[in-house]
């Protein structure tokens, strides 16, 4: 029939029990005729406890020998979930990233897609196999084990799955789909049916946990339709039921979408703010300050230079909070003496509020309903960004969670 691949997040396979309900949920997909291939996560906390052994040892362990121990997680899962499958008399192999091979450069830890040698894999599944292949790893021009970074495992399969040409890649994972804002801040949040891959993506980057970004980018580069939905529903649901349901993300527009104004509400707490204070304000300078930070490998998102003020100006820019002492430390080095800035502050107690649609691009006042929503709840906006989809807003993450309510209802996004 067709091509699926089957992705398991690591609550899907935290148990031999859950392992099992796998099994029996690709062997329904398998005996209805389809060539699959599964990509599972490691099983549920086991990558957090390798690197924390790994730091037991050395505070600041080389990322070579990190990626070492991180990818033995994912091969557990893959050999288990062979076993699991080979018990209920299915035809299974699995591999490693650098068996397939899944190429990669060597930024180790965080490691980009370079291409997946499909031979291998397409001769198995000609042969009646389910395909078991380790998300989260590639192997780079030297041989050596790669991770993608943290969420790898949704990248792994979207990439194999364009790779393979398949008709449909199926992230199970432990929610029902995609929600218009995370159901634990605001109960009244409703499960989309379908979502576009730029709302998607806009919304993975702005903080939306279910999905990895870069797994998103490649959907979309690839044209990949993809599938969120539940890995804790009954495995043997009736397959028609389980193919059409959680969210599809796909580029076929909603025909309801003149209506759908906002398709969402997005937020990050992981944000600090860092401000350069009283640098000259001249050509490259901007470069002069983010230059070193993005050599440091630390990812800028929010960027505000102000207005000019006899020859100087203010620089402000937001990163990752886990990276946020690295990045003070990477400027107050030799970046501040360099570009002759007076100090530099920072803050990283900041959140990220994002609204999302492809509707804003045929609506006006958008910004003007959210930004009167905010100031009716006393909420102080610190920077804007915005796209032709999304505005977003750094707020005092104090308040994160009252702006997501407040604007949740003010775009009525309770309402199908």
């Amino acid at each position: 029939m067709a091509l699926i691949v089957h992705k398991y997040g690591g609550t899907s396979m935290g148990s031999t029990e859950r392992i099992k309900n796998v099994a029996k949920r690709v062997a329904k997909w398998h005996d209805a005729g389809h060539q699959i291939v599964v990509v599972p996560s490691a099983m549920s906390g086991e990558t957090n406890r390798l690197l924390g052994l790994a730091k037991e040892l050395n505070a600041q362990p080389d990322p070579r020998e990190l990626d070492m121990i991180a990818s033995t997680g994912e091969q557990v899962s893959v050999g288990l979930l062979a076993l699991a499958l080979q018990a209920i008399g299915k035809q299974a192999v699995s591999y490693a990233g650098w068996q397939v091979a899944i190429k990669t450069d060597s930024a180790h830890t965080k490691a980009r897609i370079a291409s997946i040698d499909d031979a291998k894999v397409k001769a198995d599944l000609d042969a009646g196999k389910v395909v078991i292949i380790t998300g989260f790893q590639g192997v780079d021009e030297k041989g050596n084990i790669t991770t993608l970074g943290r969420g790898g495992s949704d990248t792994s399969a979207v990439a194999v799955a364009a790779a393979l040409q398949a008709k449909e890649c199926l992230i199970y994972t432990d929610v029902d789909g995609v929600y218009t804002t995370d159901p634990r801040v605001v109960t009244e949040a409703r499960r989309l049916n379908t979502v576009t891959f730029e709302e998607m993506l806009e919304m993975a980057s702005l903080g939306s946990k279910v999905l990895q970004i870069r797994s998103v980018e490649f959907a979309g580069n690839y044209r990949m339709p993809t599938r969120v939905l539940s890995s804790l529903t009954d495995p043997l649901m009736p397959l028609e039921e389980e193919a059409t349901s959680g969210t599809l993300i796909s580029f076929e527009e909603d025909t309801n979408m003149e209506q759908a104004t906002i398709t969402g509400i997005a937020f990050n707490r992981d944000e600090a703010k860092i401000t350069v204070l009283c640098v000259p304000d001249r050509p490259g300078i901007a470069y002069q300050i983010l230059g070193p930070v993005a050599d440091a490998n630390i990812e800028v998102d929010m960027i505000i230079q102000n207005q000019s003020v006899e020859g100087k100006t203010d620089f402000t820019f937001t990163v990752p909070r886990n990276e946020y002492a690295k990045a003070m430390q990477v400027l107050e080095g030799s970046v501040k003496e360099h570009i002759g800035a007076t100090s530099i502050v920072g803050d990283s107690k900041v959140s990220k509020v994002s609204v999302v649609g492809v509707g804003m691009r045929s609506h006006v006042g958008i910004a003007s309903q959210m930004f009167r929503t905010l100031s009716e709840e006393g909420i102080n906006i610190q920077m804007i960004s915005t796209s032709e989809i999304k505005i977003s807003v750094l707020i005092d993450e104090k308040y994160m969670e009252l702006a997501v309510r407040a604007l949740h209802k003010a775009f009525e996004l309770e309402s199908a």
